[in-house]
């Protein structure tokens, strides 16, 4: 036998041996669990019972959704703006340039503190066929106990701090002051709720934007998704046609300033041509021919603004965007979120991997502990 084969036939030798000692540890834990199965069954019963309360205590949650196609952009000469400026001989360009509100803030803006701050205050359905706000409504969904115990220290934190400490309540019409917003903290904590309540998802491909709402009560949730696409709407148009809105203000302003000027420099000229209307000398067809001069320039001048007023119009109507319901809001049905039944399913794998692992392993590891110790 050469060496080679000797060493071949001891290490199948060390496999084998290696492979029984496996097979002797499997064959050991099965031994152990079928051993335990009582107490295996008994944790299961518990994580039953436990993953039913929890279950019954989770309150339903409805998703409503909508889904929104924006306005692709396009080229704003070829619009109204460009069709008023060519139909009135004008080559004014009204600020054409690149759109700096794209589809992708649209996430931002339904995330944003003061688009909350105006949702929180609209109108919803009650159960009793009144209306309540959006916040009253919060104040009203139910919240598990545990959320409670979870918190019940900074409620009593907060208690402390009120005996020594005056919180100020801010009047809704006083919130805001030069641009910034003021909140207390019952405020700032709807606020943070609404944000995990809302969410708008834009997809990048197609540029589709899905505002989803997920509330307790299905017919609130489908009220709010459709005042959220709305209220969305109304920020997205106020911020594209602002500078348009002001561009026609101020040529609106311009344009009376140059009829009034036009007006009175016709007067003139009409006031001179009757007073001196017979008399034939050099000096008055000149003092005419100045004022005819400046009649004709001030009647330029109002017909050119009144040719970029009238494209400035066209423009405001030309930048609201248009916004295409792809998939309108419905009442949801079934409730989202996790299901129940996966609720008792995992309280129930965790109860009896917990107990197994503390018998097969913890027992014995805490005797070796012991033993050290001693």
């Amino acid at each position: 036998m050469t060496e080679g084969e000797s060493e071949k036939e001891i290490e199948q030798g060390q496999s084998n041996h290696i492979d029984k000692e496996a097979e002797i540890d499997l064959m050991d834990i099965l031994r152990k669990i079928i051993g335990i199965r009582k107490t295996i069954y008994k944790a299961a019963s518990i994580g039953l019972i436990i993953g039913v309360i929890i279950a019954i205590c989770i309150p339903k949650q409805y998703t409503a959704e909508v889904t929104l196609s924006p306005e692709m952009s396009s080229n704003k000469g070829t619009g109204l703006s460009g069709l008023a400026a060519s139909f009135l001989g004008s080559d004014v360009a009204m600020g054409d340039g690149t759109d700096a509100l794209n589809a992708s803030l649209s996430a931002d803006i339904v995330s944003s503190t003061p688009f909350l701050l105006e949702l929180s205050t609209m109108e919803i359905p009650a159960s009793k066929g009144e209306n309540m706000t959006l916040s009253t409504y919060l104040d009203e969904e139910y919240i598990p106990w545990w959320s409670y115990v979870i918190g019940f220290p900074s409620i009593i934190i907060d208690g402390a701090k009120s005996l020594f400490i005056e919180e100020d309540e801010l009047v809704s019409s006083n919130r805001t002051n030069q641009g910034i917003i003021e909140l207390s903290k019952k405020e700032s904590k709807k606020i943070e709720v609404l944000k995990k309540m809302i969410t708008a998802i834009v997809d990048k491909k197609t540029s589709m934007t899905t505002v989803a709402v997920t509330l307790q009560n299905p017919k609130v949730a489908a009220v709010v998704a459709d005042s959220v696409v709305k209220k969305l709407q109304e920020y997205i148009i106020d911020y594209r046609t602002t500078k348009a809105k002001e561009d026609c203000i101020y040529l609106e302003k311009l344009f009376k300033e140059r009829q009034q000027e036009y007006y009175a420099a016709q007067k003139e000229y009409a006031n001179y041509i009757d007073s001196h209307d017979n008399i034939i000398l050099q000096s008055v067809r000149a003092e005419q021919e100045r004022l005819q001069n400046d009649m004709s320039l001030a009647y330029q001048v109002y017909s050119q603004v009144a040719n970029q007023l009238q494209v400035a119009r066209a423009k405001v109507q030309e930048e609201k965007p248009v916004f295409a319901v792809v998939e309108p809001v419905v009442v949801p049905l079934k409730p989202s979120g996790i299901s129940k039944k996966v609720y008792v399913l995992v309280f129930i794998f965790l109860s009896v991997c917990i107990v197994m692992f503390w018998k097969l392993f913890g027992e014995e590891f805490l005797d070796k502990i012991k033993e050290i110790r001693a």
